[in-house]
């Protein structure tokens, strides 16, 4: 339990003291007015409360990733704990904060638009339709998925509730932000967390009476547990199964929509940095759950990897091993907290993707959202193209889903070097985004070579592979000094 607790810890106080730096860094301004209050449109630019901002930002970038993730990661073994702690508290958490703080600063423009400002116009087209079809397929696999699983449920066929659940995505995209998601958001965030601490409390209890022994970090345990190690290389695969917990592009479209709520700067590190790293301890706590309710790291990856014996119909996925922790450790109660998790979870982060492709459609154009009718003219063609994708794709976006780990984690690269480029323009040490920015990039290039077609990479061997990733992540930090040269030559 040494391991367990001594990660929780890290996460806090790195909150603390890492988190409270981060914002001196960054130049946190009490005074500087922000887009809530210059830009008040009651729609989309709207102050709410901090206690309620943060909830809304956690449930936005958590969702099921720091459970799901976790639990795949957690096949790797124990070396995921070094990644969630070290990732969530120097890179996630960090990435979290420039995002949600340079769009407070930038009258709460969407990504695409930050990027270019400070990459480039190049930057900007290309993030513009790389975040858009991004934003579409996480909003159509958070139809399907939890559509699935409530005909499972319910007997009620899935295209009803596909229908259902597309009317809810319409309205959450539509209406002001404090009608909907303002309401019901903290109150799922609150369950997710809720859940997390249950399980926590069930892991420190049972391994105090003895009922649970806890598989520690140590120098025996830094190698790859994964039953197809040869498929799951540790280096650089788990920093891509586990993104949602360490760091996650996908956080940086949905920081924008959170920077037009808050009412002063102060407010950022507690919603953007805090919310990263409570995302954080939930990954920890449910890579310990994972890592240790089937006995061992081995126990989980054979019983991820073979039907159960009661029912060879059915292979245990981690929706499955949800459930069962859940209503093993929590009864009852349990089981509420994992239909929760399964089914209002993904939907409350497919709602938020589909308004975040509002609005940065709206911002592409320059198209005001404060009337219902500008709102509709962007939206509909966006569930146009979505409704159209749920049901074509069907059961093959399973397959399209597995490029969406890599999309990720390049646009949380490309999101690094954009802080970084900010923090170089105004003269600041910029290494504390740039060493994580090259580090990624590094990770993200040598996953696309090594990894297997079946994962969305190219399958070459691994030498050539990590020699190829080392030198492009070399290469794009020599471009980014370069670059910075000359932006702050033909400034002066």
């Amino acid at each position: 339990m040494i391991t367990f607790i001594i990660c929780i810890i890290a996460l806090i106080i790195g909150y603390i003291i890492y988190g409270r730096f981060i914002d001196r860094y960054f130049g946190m301004d009490t005074g500087r007015p922000t887009p809530a209050i210059t830009m008040n449109d009651g729609v989309d630019f709207l102050p709410l409360p901090a206690w309620k901002i943060f909830m809304i930002q956690f449930l936005n970038i958590a969702g099921l990733g720091p459970i799901f993730g976790a639990i795949l990661g957690a096949m790797y073994g124990p070396l995921a704990y070094l990644w969630i702690v070290a990732g969530c508290i120097f890179m996630g958490a960090v990435h979290d904060y420039f995002s949600g703080m340079l769009s407070i600063r930038n009258n709460g423009f969407s990504l695409p638009e930050i990027v270019g400002k400070y990459l480039g116009n190049s930057a900007r087209i290309f993030l513009r339709i790389f975040t858009i079809l991004l934003l579409i397929f996480v909003g159509v696999a958070f139809v399907t998925g939890p559509a699935k699983l409530l005909q499972t449920m319910t007997t009620v066929d899935v295209r009803i509730w596909l229908y259902l659940v597309f009317g809810y995505y319409l309205l959450a995209t539509l209406l002001p932000i404090n009608k909907i998601i303002g309401r019901i958001y903290p109150v799922f965030g609150a369950s997710l967390l809720i859940m997390a601490l249950g399980i926590g409390g069930s892991i420190i209890i049972k391994n105090i009476s003895g009922s649970l022994q806890l598989g520690e970090l140590s120098i025996s345990s830094f190698n790859n547990f994964h039953t197809d190690p040869g498929s799951n290389i540790l280096y650089p695969m788990l920093f891509i199964v586990i993104s949602c917990g360490a760091i996650s592009g996908f956080h940086a479209t949905q920081s924008p929509l959170m920077a037009r709520c808050l009412k002063s700067e102060k407010q950022g590190r507690r919603v953007f940095y805090g919310a990263m790293i409570a995302e954080g301890i939930v990954a920890i706590i449910w890579a310990t759950a994972a890592m240790n309710y089937f006995g061992d790291v081995k126990g989980l990856n054979y019983t991820l990897s073979h039907p159960l014996a009661t029912d060879p119909d059915i292979v245990p996925d981690p929706a499955w091993v949800v459930n069962e922790i859940c209503n093993s450790w929590l009864g009852h109660i349990g089981a509420i907290f994992a239909i929760v998790g399964v089914v209002a979870c993904p939907i409350t982060s497919g709602d938020t993707a589909f308004r975040s492709a509002r609005l940065t459609i709206a911002d592409m154009f320059n198209i005001k959202q404060s009337r219902l009718s500008s709102r509709l003219l962007v939206s509909i063609p966006l569930f146009i193209i979505g409704f159209f994708l749920t049901f074509m794709l069907k059961d093959e976006f399973g397959r399209v889903w597995k490029f969406v780990g890599i999309s990720n984690q390049s646009l949380a690269t490309i999101v690094l070097w954009t802080a970084a480029m900010y923090m170089a323009l105004r003269h600041k040490n910029h290494w504390l985004l740039t060493i994580p920015a090259t580090l990624l990039t590094t990770i993200c290039i040598t996953y696309i070579m090594v990894a297997p077609n079946k994962n969305a990479g190219l399958g070459i061997p691994v030498l050539p592979g990590y020699i190829i990733g080392s030198i492009a992540g070399f290469i794009s930090l020599l471009t980014f000094l370069i670059s910075v040269r000359k932006k702050i030559k033909n400034r002066s």
